[in-house]
């Protein structure tokens, strides 16, 4: 396993180069499953966890509890304490059961507040180790989010801060405003991002998720290289297992011809290599500037086995050019 630190000062913690997604464990992937992943994981030097507290209230039978509620039976099964980073995030979990993002809870200091105390039951967690707000919630001055979280970190019921699916714009005015109170700023962003890219003048057909922008990027790079750490989470990595499988198809947005000449670069550096696609795209991701936590969901141990063999998967500088170039 390789590994990366996340945050700064006595905050920053080192992890697995790798995250594990949870989404899927403890719904559409069943208890025995989800503990035979997360052990697996862990026993190849897993490190990072990322789930929400609305995981996976969308899918007909489940309400949203079922990811964190998992992890903390893991948890204390396993006897797991702070050698396992679990991120979580909140914001997006609708009020009314069967609705939607469209009655979110948002991000005020009441919902903030009720959803890391939610969290932190049924993850079994004194103290959240990284928590991020889900979706921006404009209703609600930043002022008013950025404090109630400080407050939190104070008070040791949240140790990391980071933002998911936020405007570049957004993330900057956050961490300036952050900066100039003398709170702790966000230091972890959480985008989907994958080697193929979609057009960004049609809406991605997922409720809620934000694409990593080339100002996205460009400003996570900087303000590394200015040593004001921020790392990027890439969700969606592998779009679904479209690198590898026929019967996965793409999103509109994906529909240009950038794609096939991209796929067709990620299929020859895999042959070159003797590594999978999947490979391929996570050890680009990992290997770029601004290096990427890649954050993988996976729903057999199998295909984690497959994602975790990419940290050994070293592109050379040709390959890169060539992935690089494309479309």
């Amino acid at each position: 396993m390789r590994y990366t630190t996340i945050g700064s000062g006595d905050r920053a913690r080192r992890v697995s180069a790798v995250c594990l997604g949870a989404m899927k464990l403890g719904s559409q992937v069943g208890e025995e499953e989800s503990f035979a992943i997360l052990d697996r994981f862990v026993e190849r030097g897993g490190t990072f966890v990322d789930t929400a507290n609305n995981y996976q209230f969308w899918v007909e039978g489940f309400v949203g509890d079922e990811s964190e509620t998992l992890l903390g039976r893991w948890r204390a099964a396993r006897g797991v304490t702070d050698e396992i980073l679990v991120a979580t995030k909140f914001g997006a979990r609708p009020r009314t059961p069967g609705r939607g993002l469209e009655d979110a809870e948002g991000l005020s200091a009441a919902a903030v507040r009720a959803a890391v105390e939610g969290s932190r039951k049924r993850l079994g967690m004194d103290r959240l180790d990284l928590v991020y707000p889900h979706i921006e919630d404009r209703s609600v001055p930043l002022e008013e989010t950025l404090g109630v979280l400080a407050e939190l970190a104070e008070e040791g019921q949240v140790g990391l801060l980071g933002a998911s699916n936020h405007r570049a714009w957004r993330l900057e005015r956050a961490r300036a405003l952050s900066d100039a109170r003398g709170w702790p700023r966000y230091e972890v962003a959480q985008l989907r991002y994958s080697y193929l890219q979609p057009r960004f003048d049609i809406p991605l057909p997922e409720a809620g998720h934000v694409h990593a922008t080339a100002d996205h990027l460009d400003h996570i790079a900087q303000e590394n290289r200015d040593g004001r750490p921020l790392a990027l989470v890439a969700y969606t990595s592998l779009l679904h297992g479209a690198y590898v499988r026929a019967d996965r198809e793409l999103s509109r947005p994906y529909g240009h011809p950038g794609t096939e000449a991209r796929m067709a670069a990620v299929r020859e550096v895999a042959a070159d290599s003797g590594a999978t696609a999947n490979q391929v795209v996570l050890s680009w991701l990992m290997g770029g500037d601004p290096a990427v936590i890649p954050l993988v969901g996976v729903s057999t141990v199998a295909q984690l086995d497959e994602a975790l063999d990419a940290v050994d998967v070293e592109l050379t500088a040709d390959q890169r050019a060539l992935l690089d170039a494309a479309g």
